[in-house]
């Protein structure tokens, strides 16, 4: 399928062992975002998270911030804030200051947030969380919109509140809502017409989710007078990519076993089939991630086609499988070989090449032709003096 409106990108947790010291590892991540501006990746979404020691940007912000001097042309988006870990008006300022210092690269995800533990250390009940996502949401875009709001929750107070600073971007900067499992995400992006952040879209419930929660999102939209935009709908998944699958399987011996781990810690029940099994046939057996060549990367995408209908981007989950060296490669084989394979950006090359091909004859007798007679010319000349 060839879908010149297909984007790339990454979305970078990121993760990062408890045995890797931390500040090069968030160097590494610049790094990463410094590769992929060169190679032509035009999204990057990066995480927040506060706690169990893997995922250690707890600002996607300020990570931004830094990545936005060291790259050209390659979007930022926070992946996610979670709302309920902040006051709105704050985050709303903090994305416009974005909006400006990037002029227009800055991208909002927002969320409720991921893990547990973050919520439980700053006092939240975990069963309040999408409810307060949905609030500060709304006051958030209200704001970008130039309202002034007063309003008094239970977690938060707002008096006469307004940005000074109004968005780089017109209206405001693009706006996302996480979506994995429940229908949460999907609800908020049909009510308030956002583009969606399927996180999870190749997990098993996750892919299961697919097209429900997109659903979901279009009954809403269509309540609202609007149509939700499959452009603005983003798929991650994970893979790492190399010239052969032997390589590849050899290259994650790396990190993968690490990263595994990390989830059993978090929920044991995400991998409760890996018992006795090689790591690896626990993500490529079950269809969870690609571990392979650019061919079994393209055979990923098309199933979530498959699944899901068109989407805008399809976001490489970040993961440190393998090596930095094994890493960039895999990054640049997708960019040489799978971008242009559903982009069709070779198929007049290939065409241009099949014709010659297939006049070959003709066209080397017509410069057989075109040299004989240079040839004839030229002696014709000598003689005449």
């Amino acid at each position: 399928m060839n879908d010149p409106m297909l984007k790339s990108g990454i979305f970078l947790a990121p993760f990062h062992p408890v045995t890797d010291d931390p500040t090069c590892a968030i160097q590494r991540d610049l790094e990463l975002i410094e590769w992929l501006d060169r190679l032509g990746y035009e999204e990057a979404w990066i995480g927040e998270h506060h706690s169990a020691g893997f995922e250690i940007i707890s600002s996607p912000e300020l990570f931004i911030a830094a990545a936005a001097e060291r790259t050209r042309r390659i979007r930022l988006g926070t992946g996610v804030v979670s709302l309920p870990y902040h006051n709105p008006l704050m985050v709303a300022n903090r994305i416009i200051q974005l909006d400006h210092m990037t002029r227009g690269r800055v991208m909002f995800g927002a969320g409720p947030g991921l893990l547990t533990s973050d919520a439980m250390m700053l006092g939240i009940d975990p069963n309040t969380q999408r409810d307060r996502m949905m609030q500060a949401l709304d006051v958030i875009l209200r704001l970008f919109h130039g309202e002034s709001v007063t309003e008094t929750t239970d977690w938060y107070t707002l008096v006469d509140a307004r940005l000074h600073l109004l968005p780089y971007t017109r209206p405001y900067p693009e706006v996302a809502v996480a979506s994995s499992i429940t229908p949460s995400g999907g609800r908020a992006a049909g009510r308030y017409d956002l583009g969606m952040l399927c996180v999870a879209a190749t997990d098993i419930s996750g892919f299961d989710a697919l097209g429900t929660n997109w659903a979901v999102a279009q009954e809403i939209a269509a309540k609202h007078g609007r149509r939700m935009d499959p452009a603005r709908l983003r798929l991650v998944g994970p893979m790492h990519i190399a010239e052969t699958r032997e390589e590849a399987r050899a290259n994650v011996r790396f990190g993968l076993t690490r990263w595994i781990d990390y989830f059993q810690r978090l929920n044991p029940a995400r991998f409760g089939d890996i018992t006795g099994v090689d790591p690896f046939d626990v993500i490529v057996g079950s269809g969870r991630g690609v571990i392979g060549t650019p061919d079994d990367a393209i055979a990923m995408i098309e199933r979530l086609q498959a699944k899901q209908g068109g989407f805008g981007v399809f976001l490489q989950l970040a993961h440190n499988w393998a090596d930095w060296q094994a890493t960039q490669k895999s990054y640049e084989l997708y960019a040489r070989t799978v971008v242009p394979h559903f982009r069709g950006a070779n198929a007049h090359r290939a065409a241009s090449l099949a014709w010659v091909s297939e006049n070959n004859a003709e066209l080397s007798r017509l410069q057989a032709e075109a040299a004989r007679a240079m040839f004839a010319r030229h002696e014709a000349e000598r003689r005449t003096g």
